[in-house]
């Protein structure tokens, strides 16, 4: 026996139990960190698009200017013996001069047709000024705005002046004759392209730029100026777009080698391949390459636009290569300019990068206008030998064998690299230098589906390389490839088009304007396609008729309704949400897809949806269903039935677990009250009526009514601003204008506000809440009126106050329940209109501020609505309303600008400041004069712009103008201002990297290495708590840990793993570091007042911990980054139990309840979390135990306790389905939840007489229930067994009570001021009755306690404010 106890010990089991425990925490879910909990629901910013060509460019004439004058040298240049000679490869020594000339210009001609054919082509040749002149002109002239290009060639002139001019020829060419390059400039105009080929050329570089600013200069000066002399003359024009290409620097010559054209610039740029393979073979590295030879170049097979062969390939991997030069070196604006946005231009400067390698090798530099940085060295050149290399290789054996060619292995190469580059690369690094290549791969047949594959993983990388990838110039070819019917591409191209539409949906028109969305249609038809490529096909269709008529009429025609309701049950929940998002999407404000819907009965196959497990499944849902209901077109009493169905269905949704579906719900409902603006807004000013006429009826008499008076810190602030600024009245904003003066003195607002409402409104709502007996009467400013006449009431500019207010919706909120307003309004009206208003009032009471606040301005918009409209039209002149008070009957005081402002007394007539029931009140005439409604026109001061209570139009004074009082106006308005973001936000799933690794499953990211690093410090804490338990713990009264709380503890818990404790009082939580006696954080919960925070847990305590704050009004909130030197941010919130009924709020009301048993008070909310399953259970002053599926964000299941009395305590057990329930009955009843709601009732034990403080249901798998009472008595039963198995006596009058989930303990506090903690056997071990430290201070009645659930440590929260943490003797621990 000593052995075993021995191997207990032994670190071997030790190292063993610490692997298991680990293997625990790792398996365990985590609870509200989704995206949408850890995310702002917002779209992505949108990134500035570059790649667009904005002005697409066209070379369209070309002249060509040739001063070559064969035979006849100039007398500048001295050339060598023997010379370069060929012009265009034409000897023109070997014909006659004048058919030398005619044929090199025919040729330069042809050479210029093999880039740009469609172009008008001009030769001049050996011209004079005046034909120049005349050609530039008329070519400029035809061209309009776009490009002309200039080809000059000056092999047979002198070379070109310091001064700006180049050579041509008199007419009998006995002379040489200067053309300066202003002239030229403005005879060519702009945009225009120049190349030079002579020696010296970079003087022509220099000059024009010169000449260039001179003109802006002079354009400048006319602008200033108008009667300045250069005004007169015509403007000349700007030479900005210019681009010019010379051959070489001002002061070089051109290369006289006899092997090489004469013009060797002009061939670079027109014929690449020809001299760069001849080039090649005069490097001495041809040698490698045996029997290469000048002549066997000429007779490379094939022609340079057919890839297939040898000639074709190499110009193909020439283009390939050159291209990708460019997008290296250049800056990205640069090379659209030059490289993407004319062909010609384009083809010369790939071309010109040649030139400069080969030219350079000569010592001659080439010259460009915009420069270019140095490209000669590029790695690339290298692949291009290689290429040639391989190419010229097998030549000999093609022309003479006749044996096949081989094609180059440079793109699969290349693509290599580029797979290299997605799979050995890190995050932050220089873009793939292949990417143009993968480009150009996309033409081959061959290569194009891994080249696609390639691109989809690099678009996948995030928005970044999107861009990049489109700034490349890869639109067009992945738009053309559209066009194939190959299936093996077609999830290739659903990929890279979500990739490219997730970052820029501008593209939705291109795909339109091809039928490129006939594509997706039939990709999203294709039952056999995965679901995730449907899911990319329907995201990219939901793009295309995002706010795109064109799209909407497109895709209708496409069938897109009928192929979408197919998918709705789909089981990929990313396919559902987004089938969903595309219908709302394609009939928003389009009513012909809307019939379409109603035909096919869209709406009635999406109400599954709404109960869909996954939140935002159930969000699109409900956004589908609202822009559904959301068309402005005629109504008919069809559409409108459907509309009211579809509300009815939405309204259940009105306590879904998730924040982002009522957001989403608000905004659904909004777009019903615009389109049914009229009739809610009767219902407004019917509710408000009510609001004012009916006082609430006491708590007693509506049992089962949910009453809470909901307030949040918003409404605090609030209500501060409204007592500094405000009097009863002032809540709407009236129209401004200047005419009118201020209606009222500053001064008096306060007075009258501070003296009448604040006090008031305190005093009935304490009568509110705290009378059980008799009926508080309901207060706001409103019922100080005497009377209750729409017209009068509400036209008075003194009776603004309908703006509604948080407690003027919370009070209508409570009076709607038991109106009479079935009676008052017909019955099928009431039916639809007046639910809906409750379900906003509902929401705007929401514990998610995002909700509530959308649901106050829907609210708001109509009562502003509801008291404009109510107001007859009446113009008064602005003189009588400074003298006189308005005369509705009003008790406001007879002069509101009196210089005191003293408190009016209320009328006798107005019963809302006595406590008996009011009766309706008489319907009075409306007063003498009517009240004042400025005209639309007209305006009112601008102070009543901002009323001083929430309110929906918050943006300001300047709106004023636009939202006058025309439906039209107003609509927009509402509807504009109200959106969610889900669905841009849900695009978002697309922009970002899909197949990277997510970090949490990276075992080398930081947050793998975090949560590894909180799981050791998990298992550390339970290992080293085993060891104090298992040695025993005789004495637990060491304090540890004393602390003066912010507010009055009323609930206790300890982190399981860290030294943190939250302490909760009625509305705030404190946090405290016990082990440094450090305060952490102190912040607000939000819950409204008069409600209290009666239950706390940590959810993921073993890794991010959350907390979770329950109040008696049923509201669960939970929140993140507490107690670590960030914010606190609530996470979410939701309303837990939607029907608590009113209980007794006292302070120690467990304290109450020993001393008056007859008076049953409340339990307020109590909960158990089960981390294992994600089940979140919840009860208290209800008749159910509702079970929440946290992960769905759903309520799962209502279990009815069969009680009559509230539930006190829960506990549950996640391996046997058990849930135990004490009662205030003095019942204990065990449910299992895998059965049905009659039968789950497994056990009820009535042993105790009285409320039950605890009841415990210990984890093992034959772990016993503890339950204890107020009245002491500690109870043990065996959930199969009918009778208690043990009972121990404790203290009577027990206040607050915990157990000890591992060592057995239980601790009792009274209200005789003491803590007795007990150990299994029912001895006390400790009696803990002073604060250490205080002078031995009493410890006030204890308010709250609780064990450590590891840690021998208690915490104990007194109604003295004090919290202090016991725990066993030190040299335990």
């Amino acid at each position: 026996m000593k052995m075993d106890v021995d191997l207990l010990h032994s670190p071997v089991v030790g190292v063993a139990e610490e692997e298991e425990a680990d293997m625990n925490d790792w398996k365990l879910p985590l609870a509200f960190m989704k995206k949408r909990h850890l995310e702002k629901i917002e779209g992505s910013k949108a990134l500035a698009q570059s790649w667009r060509m904005k002005d697409r460019m066209k070379t369209v004439s070309v002249a060509l200017v040739l001063c070559l004058n064969v035979g006849v040298d100039p007398p500048d240049v001295v050339k060598t013996s023997p010379c370069a000679r060929l012009e265009c490869w034409i000897d023109p020594l070997s014909m006659s001069p004048q058919k030398a000339l005619e044929t090199i210009g025919a040729n330069l001609q042809k050479q210029y047709e093999n880039w740009q054919p469609r172009a008008r082509y001009k030769q001049s040749l050996d011209p004079t000024v005046d034909e120049v002149k005349k050609l530039c002109t008329s070519l400029r002239r035809n061209a309009k705005e776009e490009r002309v290009l200039f080809h000059y060639n000056g092999h047979g002139v002198p070379r070109p002046t310091v001064n700006g001019e180049i050579w041509v020829f008199n007419k009998n060419y006995t002379q040489y004759i200067p053309l300066s390059i202003y002239d030229l400039q403005t005879w060519m105009g702009s945009p225009s392209i120049f190349v030079y080929d002579c020696s010296n050329a970079g003087i022509i570089v220099k000059s024009f730029k010169q000449f260039a600013l001179q003109r802006e200069q002079e354009l400048e000066v006319a602008a200033i100026n108008p009667s300045h002399p250069l005004a007169q003359m015509p403007l000349p024009p700007s030479m900005k777009n210019c681009i010019q290409l010379a051959a070489c620097e001002a002061s070089e010559l051109l290369p006289m080698n006899p092997d090489l054209p004469a013009d060797l610039f002009t061939s670079c740029l027109t014929t690449p391949i020809k001299i760069a393979l001849r080039w090649f073979c005069m490097q001495k590295s041809a040698k490698l390459v045996p029997g290469v030879t000048l002549d066997l170049i000429e007779k490379i097979p094939g022609r340079l636009n057919d890839r297939r062969t040898p000639l074709g390939e190499l110009n193909w991997i020439f283009t390939a290569i050159t291209d990708t030069i460019a997008w290296n070196v250049l800056p990205r604006d640069l090379f659209q300019k030059l490289f993407r946005q004319d062909l010609l231009v384009a083809s010369l400067f790939r071309n010109f990068l040649l030139a400069e390698r080969i030219m350079r090798s000569y010592n001659c530099t080439p010259v460009s206008s915009p420069r270019l940085p140095p490209t000669y060295m590029h790695a690339m050149w290298q692949a291009w030998d290689l290429a040639v290399d391989i190419c010229l290789s097998q030549l000999p054996t093609i022309i003479e064998e006749g044996t096949a060619f081989r094609h180059s292995p440079f793109f699969a190469e290349q693509l290599t690299a580029f797979q290299v580059w997605l799979t050995m690369g890190v995050e932050n690094r220089n873009p793939p230098e292949q990417l143009p290549i993968v480009l150009q791969v996309l033409l081959s047949q061959v290569h194009r589906l891994r080249a696609l594959d390639l691109l989809g993983r690099f678009l996948d990388l995030g928005p970044w390389a999107v861009s990049l990838a489109l700034s490349v110039g890869i639109f067009p070819y992945v738009l053309k490839l559209l066009q194939s019917s190959a299936r093996e591409l077609r999830p290739l191209l659903v990929f890279i088009w979500a990739k490219i539409l997730a970052v820029d949906s501008s593209c939705q028109a291109d795909l339109v304007k091809d039928n490129g969305h006939k594509y997706f249609l039939s990709v999203l038809a294709d039952n056999y396609m995965p679901a995730e490529h449907r899911t990319m096909a329907v995201f990219i269709l939901a793009v295309i008729v995002n706010s795109y008529n064109t799209g909407q009429e497109a895709c209708l025609q496409g069938n897109l309704i009928a192929n979408c309701l197919e998918q709705l049950s789909d089981p990929h929940p990313l396919l559902r949400q987004w089938v969903a998002i595309c219908l709302g999407r394609i009939w928003q404000n389009f009513d012909p897809a809307r019939w379409c819907g109603v035909r096919d009965s869209a709406h009635e196959k999406l109400y599954t949806l709404l109960s869909d497990p996954i939140p935002e499944v159930r969000c699109a849902a409900v956004f589908a269903l609202g822009t559904f209901v959301g068309n402005s077109a005629e109504r008919t009493d069809h559409s409108t039935t459907i509309d009211h169905n579809v509300a009815m269905m939405l309204a259940q949704l009105i306590n879904d677990g998730s924040p982002v579906v009522r957001k989403e719900l608000v905004v659904a409902l909004s777009h019903l009250v615009v389109q049914y603006e009229s009739n809610f807004c009767t219902v407004a000013l019917q509710f408000i009526e009510e609001e004012k006429n009916y006082s609430a009826p006491s708590p007693a008499n509506t049992a089962g009514r949910r009453l809470s008076l909901r307030r949040s810190s918003r409404d605090l602030k609030m209500e501060l601003y409204f007592s500094e600024h405000a009097e009863p009245g002032t809540l709407t904003p009236v129209r401004d204008s200047p005419a009118i003066p201020r209606l009222r003195s500053v001064n008096s607002y306060t007075n009258i506000r501070s003296a009448t409402t604040t006090r008031n409104l305190n005093k009935s709502l304490q009568n509110l809440n705290l009378n059980e007996e008799g009926g508080p009467a309901a207060f706001s400013p409103g019922n100080l009126s005497t009377s209750s006449s729409a017209s009068s009431t509400l036209g008075s500019p003194d009776n603004d106050e309908y703006i509604l207010s948080f407690e003027t919706i919370d009070k209508m909120r409570r009076v709607s329940s038991y109106s009479s307003l079935n009676s008052l309004i017909g019955v099928s009206f009431n039916s639809v209109y007046t639910q809906i208003w409750r379900v906003l009032l509902h929401l705007a009471a929401d514990p998610f501020p995002e909700v509530s606040d959308l649901a106050m301005k829907v609210l708001n918009s109509i009562a502003y609505k509801a008291t404009m409209n109510a107001r007859p039209q009446r113009i008064l002149d602005s003189g009588s309303l400074t003298q006189s008070a308005p005369a509705s009957p009003t008790s406001k005081g007879t002069h509101i600008h009196q210089a005191g402002g003293s408190p009016p007394m209320p009328s006798t007539s107005s019963s809302s400041l006595t406590n008996d029931v009011p009766k309706p009140p008489a319907r009075e005439q409306p007063s003498t004069r009517p009240p004042y409604t400025p005209t639309l026109g007209g305006q009112a001061p601008h102070s009543h712009q901002f009323p001083r209570t929430r309110k929906m139009f918050d943006k300001g004074p300047e709106q004023a103008g636009e939202d006058g009082d025309e439906p039209g106006g107003h609509r927009n308005y509402i509807s504009a201002a109200l959106q969610t973001g889900l669905c841009d936000w849900s695009a978002k799933y697309f922009a970002q990297p899909v197949m990277k690794i997510p970090e949490e499953h990276d075992l080398e990211s930081q947050v793998r290495m975090e949560r590894q690093w909180r799981f050791l410090r998990n298992t550390r804490v339970r290992r080293q708590s085993r060891s104090i338990t298992q040695r025993g713990i005789s004495r637990l009264d060491d304090q540890i840990f004393i602390n003066r709380n912010p507010g009055v503890p009323s609930v206790v818990k300890f982190h399981p793993f860290n030294t943190c404790i939250a302490v909760a009082d009625k509305d705030s939580i404190c946090f405290w570091d016990w082990e440094k006696g450090e305060r952490l954080d102190y912040f607000y919960n939000g819950n409204p007042r008069y409600t209290r925070i009666t239950a706390m847990e940590y959810l993921n305590g073993h890794d991010c911990s959350l907390l979770l704050t329950a109040t008696d009004d049923g509201a669960l909130r939970i929140w993140k980054n507490f107690a670590d030197q960030k914010n606190p941010e609530m996470v979410t919130a939701w309303q837990g139990l939607s029907d608590m009924l009113p209980t007794t709020r006292g302070l120690a009301r467990r304290v109450s309840i020993y001393l008056d048993r007859s008076k049953q008070g409340g339990a307020g909310m109590v909960v158990d979390w089960e981390q294992e399953t994600g089940l979140l259970m919840t009860s208290g002053d209800v008749r159910v135990i509702r079970i929440w599926d946290t992960d769905r964000e759903m309520k799962v299941q209502d279990i009815p306790t069969g009680a009559d009395s509230c539930v006190t305590s829960l506990s549950c057990d996640s391996q046997r389905s058990l849930i135990v329930a004490g009662l205030g009955d003095g019942s204990v009843r065990v449910f299992d939840r895998r059965m049905g709601p009659n039968e789950c009732r497994v056990m009820t034990y009535r042993e105790h007489g009285a409320w039950v403080v605890k009841a415990h249901l210990q984890k093992e798998t034959d772990g016993h229930i503890i339950s204890v009472s107020v009245n002491g008595d500690v109870r043990f039963f065996e959930p199969r067994t009918p009778d208690s198995i043990n009972v121990l006596q404790t203290v009577k009058g027990l206040t607050a009570l915990d157990i000890h989930p591992q060592d057995n303990l239980f601790a009792c506090g009274s209200m005789n001021q003491f803590i007795a903690v007990y150990n299994a056997n029912g001895d006390v071990i400790s009696n803990i009755k002073y604060y250490d430290g205080f002078m031995g201070q009493r410890i006030g009645a204890i308010s709250c306690l609780a064990f450590h659930p590891y840690w021998p440590h208690l915490a104990v929260g007194s109604n003295d404010y004090y919290m202090s943490i016991y725990s066993a003797e030190k040299r335990l621990r």
